[in-house]
C-alpha cells in the first residue's frame, strides 16, 4: 500500500511537470510570435522612415539646385564669367528637371504628394519660361533689359517662383510630419520587442530550471520506463529549439540598432543641407545689399560726370566702400570655411597686442579705455593680419556690449594645458590671447550659438553675424581653440589658446588689401621699373596696366603664362605679376619656370583665392589679394622689387 502511494505521488509531479513544461512551451511560443509581430510592424514604420527621408532630401536638393541656377543666371546677367555662369545656370534648371521627376516617381504611391509634386512641375516650367525671357535679354545684349527683368523676377513675391517654394516647402513638411510619425511607431515597436525579449530571457532562464528538474526526474525514472524517458528528451530538444529562437531574436535587435543609427546619420545630412541653406540666404542677403551700393555709386557718379566734382566724388566713394565692406565679408567666409591661406609667421603675441594698442586707441573712440597686460614670452606661429583682425573684432563687440563706454583689457599669458582641459587641443604649450570687457555679458542661450555663421544679437544693420565664426575659424585652422567665459552684467572674456612654437623665419608676407604697409616694409625708389603682368582677366589686366603706368613704372600685360615667356624672349624685365589660377600654365609654374632662367627675378602673386595644394609654391614671394587700391599695389610691388634686390645685394 505504501508503495502504491509513492508512486502515485511520484506520478502526480511527473505530471506536474509535464504540464508545466507544456505550459511554458505555449507561452514560450506565443512571445515568439508577438516578438515577430512586433518586429514586422517596427520594419514596416523603418520602411516609412526611410521614405520620408529619401524624398525630404530630395526636395532640399531640387530646392537647393533651383536657387543655384537662378544665382548662375543672375551673375548670367550681371555679365560676369558669362559663357560659365550661362552654362552653370542652364544645367542646374536641367538637373532640377530631372530631380523633379524623380520626386514624381518617388511619390508616386501617395495620392496627395504626387498631385502636389505635379504642381511643382507646372510651377518649375513656368518659372523657366519667366527666367529664361531674362536669359534670352541679356545674351542678345539688350542693355540693362536682362538684369532689370530679373531683378523684378527675383524681388517679386507672387509668381510661379514663390508658388514654387512654397509648394516644395509644403511637401517637405508632409514628410517631416511623416517622418515623425513613422519614428514614433519605430520606437514603440521596438520598445516592446526589447520588453519581450526581456521576458523571453527570463522565460528561457525557467525553463532552463526546469530542464533540471526533469532531468532529476528522468535519473529517478530511470528505471520506470522507457516513456518518461522519451518525454524528457523531446522537452529537451524544445529547450534547444527556443533558445536557438531567442538567439535569433537578439540578432534581430542588432540589426535594428545599426539601422537606426542609418537613420540618424540621414537625418543629420537633412540638417546640415538646411544649415547650408540658411547660410546660403544670408550670404546673398549681404552680397546683394554691397552690390546695391557699388551698382548704385557708379551709376550716380557716371550720370554726374559733367556736374560738380564734389558730387561725384560722393558717390565713387560709396561705391568704393561697398566694394570694400564686400571684401571684408568674402576674406570672413573663407575664414570661417577654413578655405582662406593662412600666411603664417613667428609672432611674439606680447609685442603685437602692444603694437594694436594705438590702433584700438584710436577705433574704439575716446570713451573707450584699452588696457594691454602682456606677460607672455612664448611665440605663435600664425597669419599676423588674421590675428590682429581676429582681436579687432573681438574689442568692437567688447565695445558694442558696452553701449560705447568703459573698459576693454588685452592680456597675453604662457599657459600649460592638459589633454582635453579646453576643447580638443592635446596636451602641450599655448599662449593665452584673452579679450575682456565689462559689458552687459551672454546668456547661456546666446554663448551656445556664438560661433554659429550669421547669428548675431545686434540690430539690423550693425553687424553681419561673421565675426566670432571668422575667429573660431581662424584659432582651429592655426591649430588653436577659442573659448568664451561670461556672466550676465558682468561682462565677457573671449580667450584664442594657440600652440607655441619654435619656428624661427616667416616665409610668405602678404600686403594689406585696403591700404598701404609701412614705410620701412616698403622703402626705396623703383620708378621705370619693367614690369611683366600676366592675367587672363583683361577688365583686371587693363585697369591694373593702368595703375602701373600711373605708379611711373614701365608694364606690359599678357593674357596667359604662353604670352609670357614669349615676352621673356624679347626684352628683359625687373618684377613679374602673375594670377594665381589661370587657363593652362597656372602662376606657380609659370613662376618656376621662368626662375630657372633669371633667378634675380622679382615674383607678386595676385589672387582672389588661393585652393589646397598651391601654399609650398607660393612660399618665398610677395602676394596681393583681389580687389585691390592703387596704393596697395604701390606696397606690393615696392615690396617685391625689395625683396629680389635682398639675394643680389647678398652675391
Amino acid at each position: 500500500m505504501r508503495a502504491r502511494t509513492d508512486d502515485s505521488g511520484f506520478d502526480g509531479r511527473r505530471f506536474g511537470a509535464a504540464a508545466g513544461a507544456t505550459v511554458a512551451a505555449l507561452i514560450l511560443l506565443g512571445m515568439v510570435l508577438l516578438v515577430a509581430m512586433s518586429n514586422r510592424a517596427r520594419d514596416a514604420a523603418l520602411e516609412r522612415e526611410r521614405h520620408a527621408y529619401d524624398v525630404t532630401l530630395l526636395v532640399r536638393t531640387v530646392d537647393a539646385t533651383l536657387a543655384r541656377s537662378e544665382s548662375a543666371l543672375g551673375r548670367f546677367v550681371l555679365d560676369e564669367d558669362v559663357r560659365v555662369s550661362g552654362n552653370i545656370y542652364a544645367n542646374e534648371w536641367r538637373l532640377a528637371g530631372t530631380q523633379i521627376r524623380q520626386l514624381e516617381r518617388l511619390v508616386r504611391r501617395d495620392p496627395i504628394q504626387s498631385e502636389r509634386v505635379g504642381q511643382v512641375a507646372t510651377l518649375y516650367q513656368q518659372r523657366g519660361s519667366q527666367l529664361a525671357q531674362a536669359a534670352l535679354a541679356a545674351s542678345s545684349g539688350q542693355g540693362q533689359g536682362g538684369l532689370a527683368l530679373f531683378y523684378t523676377l527675383s524681388k517679386g513675391r507672387e509668381g510661379p517662383g514663390p508658388e514654387l517654394r512654397a509648394k516644395l516647402a509644403e511637401i517637405a513638411s508632409s514628410e517631416r510630419a511623416v517622418l515623425r510619425d513613422s519614428m514614433e511607431q519605430t520606437q514603440f515597436f521596438s520598445a516592446r520587442a526589447d520588453k519581450l525579449t526581456d521576458y523571453l530571457s527570463w522565460l528561457g532562464v525557467l525553463i532552463g530550471l526546469a530542464a533540471i528538474g526533469l532531468g532529476v526526474v528522468a535519473v529517478q525514472a530511470v528505471r520506470q520506463n522507457y516513456l518518461a524517458r522519451r518525454e524528457a528528451d523531446t522537452l529537451e530538444q524544445a529547450v534547444a529549439l527556443r533558445t536557438q529562437e531567442l538567439s535569433e531574436a537578439n540578432e534581430a535587435l542588432r540589426t535594428e540598432a545599426e539601422e537606426r543609427e542609418i537613420a540618424e546619420a540621414q537625418l543629420r545630412q537633412i540638417q546640415k543641407m538646411e544649415a547650408v541653406g540658411q547660410l546660403t540666404g544670408g550670404i546673398a542677403h549681404d552680397f546683394n545689399n554691397m552690390l546695391a551700393v557699388v551698382v548704385g555709386g557708379i551709376d550716380l557718379a557716371r550720370r554726374r560726370l559733367g556736374g560738380p566734382k564734389r558730387e561725384v566724388m560722393h558717390h565713387l566713394n560709396n561705391a568704393m566702400d561697398g566694394a570694400t565692406r564686400a571684401a571684408a565679408l568674402t576674406r570672413r567666409l573663407l575664414s570661417f570655411a577654413r578655405s582662406e591661406p593662412l600666411l603664417p609667421e613667428r609672432v611674439l603675441a606680447s609685442d603685437l597686442v602692444q603694437g594694436l594698442k594705438d590702433l584700438l586707441d584710436r577705433t574704439l573712440g575716446e570713451r573707450i579705455t584699452v588696457r594691454v597686460d602682456s606677460r607672455g614670452e612664448w611665440p605663435i606661429f600664425v597669419d599676423p593680419h588674421q590675428l590682429e583682425n581676429a582681436l579687432l573684432n573681438l574689442a568692437v563687440n567688447g565695445r558694442d556690449a558696452m553701449e560705447g563706454e568703459g573698459v576693454i583689457t588685452i592680456a597675453t599669458s604662457d599657459i600649460t594645458l592638459a589633454e582635453g582641459e579646453i576643447g580638443d587641443l592635446p596636451a602641450g604649450d599655448y599662449v593665452r590671447l584673452a579679450v575682456a570687457d565689462t559689458g552687459s555679458g551672454m546668456t547661456e542661450e546666446v554663448k551656445l550659438r556664438a560661433f554659429e555663421p550669421f547669428f548675431t544679437t545686434k540690430e539690423v544693420g550693425k553687424g553681419t553675424g561673421l565675426g566670432l565664426s571668422q575667429i573660431f575659424g581662424f584659432a582651429r585652422q592655426s591649430g588653436g581653440e577659442v573659448a568664451i567665459d561670461s556672466a550676465v552684467g558682468v561682462g565677457t572674456v573671449v580667450s584664442l589658446f594657440l600652440p607655441r612654437t619654435y619656428v624661427e623665419v616667416a616665409e610668405v608676407r602678404m600686403p594689406a588689401v585696403f591700404g598701404g604697409g609701412r614705410p620701412s616694409d616698403f622703402a626705396g625708389d623703383h620708378s621705370g621699373a619693367r614690369i611683366l603682368l600676366v592675367e587672363d582677366d583683361p577688365r583686371v589686366r587693363s585697369a591694373t596696366i593702368e595703375a602701373l603706368e600711373d605708379l611711373d613704372y614701365q608694364p606690359i600685360a599678357c593674357a596667359n603664362a604662353d604670352e609670357a615667356l614669349a615676352a621673356f624672349e624679347t626684352q628683359a624685365f625687373d618684377l613679374v605679376i602673375s594670377d594665381v589660377i589661370m587657363p593652362g600654365m597656372t602662376g606657380p609654374e609659370l613662376v618656376r619656370n621662368l626662375k630657372r632662367r633669371y633667378p634675380e627675378l622679382g615674383v607678386l602673386f595676385v589672387t582672389g583665392y588661393v585652393g589646397e595644394g598651391e601654399g609650398e609654391d607660393l612660399k618665398g614671394h610677395e602676394m596681393l589679394r583681389k580687389p585691390f587700391t592703387v596704393g596697395a599695389l604701390q606696397d606690393a610691388v615696392a615690396a617685391a622689387l625689395n625683396r629680389a634686390e635682398v639675394p643680389s645685394r647678398a652675391a
